[in-house]
């Protein structure tokens, strides 16, 4: 029976940019740090996901950021009871950090966060209907604040962002050195990348400095072009976690790909730890 540990013996962060982020490139990890009994399993998902959206719908029923972020909490429940055991029941708040309001969806012995800050598009520039706001401008100085797409919070600058992640980490650790999970930042293992993807791994750098802590560098889009390296259980762990990740994207009325993913990514896993 999966339990939830009174005083769990791991840590294990995992910071994407997107809402299906760490599905696509940071598993079978993830689902293995969840199943483990002794572990407390985060994810932090850093923007809405929102693709210049902002809190609209697109012309569907609800806001795709509320669909993404309904995809991401599916799959983690998911992963939590792949045992069999009966489902329970999330409990959603909202945690003040750093002064600042961050959505915490909490479900056994995982936690997910959702900053909701604005989709930055691919090259970073932001999307004009949420301000030309992006994580790279902001670390750039291109822009003094970023405001998340609800209101929820605004972050005056980069350095308020990173004290702000800081927080968080130094929140969930309570004396455990956590694994910190992070989007691979080196351009000559993994180029190519979502600007998105690149500024979340730089936030979180930048945020674990001085901390003791194990850093994970996940290889992003250039994985594609690597050779599938995962076995045929993990490949299909993996695919099973993405697709109720879709599930409940389009239980919310939004339209999701599949082949591209099944294509491009299931069978690949590309990981480092810092030496």
């Amino acid at each position: 029976m999966h339990t939830v540990p009174a005083k769990p013996n791991r840590l294990a962060i995992y910071f994407s940019a997107h809402e299906d982020d760490w599905q696509l490139f940071m598993n079978p990890p993830a689902f293995r740090d969840v199943r483990d009994e002794t572990a407390r399993c985060v994810f932090v998902h850093m923007t809405a996901g929102d693709a210049g959206l902002g809190t609209g719908n697109g012309g569907r029923k609800h806001p795709l950021y509320l669909a993404r972020e309904n995809g991401a909490a599916c799959a983690i429940r998911f992963m939590a009871d792949a045992d069999g055991q009966m489902p329970g029941m999330p409990v959603a708040d909202t945690l003040s950090c750093a002064g600042h309001a961050i959505r915490r969806v909490v479900y056994r012995n995982t936690v997910a966060y959702f900053p909701r800050l604005p989709d930055g598009n691919p090259e970073g520039g932001g999307y004009e209907a949420t301000g030309f706001q992006s994580l790279k401008r902001l670390a750039e100085g291109a822009t003094r604040t970023m405001t998340a797409i609800d209101g929820s919070a605004t972050y005056r600058g980069w350095g308020d962002l990173v004290s702000t992640l800081s927080a968080l980490i130094a929140s969930e650790a309570t004396g455990l050195v956590p694994d910190l999970h992070i989007p691979e930042i080196d351009a000559t293992l993994n180029p190519g990348d979502h600007a998105d993807h690149l500024f979340t791994a730089r936030a979180v750098l930048d945020a674990a400095r001085g901390m003791k802590a194990r850093l994970v560098h996940h290889v992003g889009y250039a994985g594609r072009d690597r050779p599938e390296n995962l076995a045929a259980a993990d490949r299909d762990m993996k695919c099973a976690v993405y697709a109720v990740t879709m599930a409940g994207v389009l239980a919310f009325g939004h339209p999701v790909s599949w082949q591209h993913y099944d294509t491009l990514y299931a069978g690949r896993d590309y990981a480092r730890l810092s030496p």
